[in-house]
């Protein structure tokens, strides 16, 4: 499975920025995809994630109300649309793919995309 992440930059505290991750390659059914980040000197950690129907999403504490996960099954495309920024936003977002009994888990996710910076600013 491949993983092409998009959509980082660098944007204002309170500024909004939508980042996609297209999937291609191997059987994707039954699996979840999503996002992780890590911030520099700090362990990856979850953000959010989707099932491959839509049907489930789930999101770490500290993004709730602020990011949205959705996802486009005709292009095998998930997109994380993040509001209301903060600067401890600021990250490397990595998207990811694995068994849905796998997730949260970083260490049992297989797949990763290359990671695109988001920058925010105070």
């Amino acid at each position: 499975v491949q993983l092409q992440a998009s959509g980082g930059g660098e944007v204002d505290s309170g500024g909004s920025l939508r980042l996609s991750c297209v999937a291609s390659g191997g059987t994707l059914s039954r699996q979840m995809m999503g996002w992780f980040r890590q911030a520099q000197g700090k362990e990856r950690e979850f953000v959010s994630a989707i099932s491959w129907d839509g049907g489930i999403k789930f999101h770490a504490d500290a993004v709730k109300g602020r990011f949205a996960i959705s996802k486009h099954n005709a292009n095998n495309t998930i997109h994380l649309q993040m509001n209301s920024l903060k600067p401890e936003d600021t990250a490397v977002y990595y998207c990811t793919v694995g068994p849905t009994e796998n997730w949260p888990r970083p260490d049992r996710l297989d797949y990763w995309g290359q990671g695109t910076l988001v920058t925010v600013s105070s």
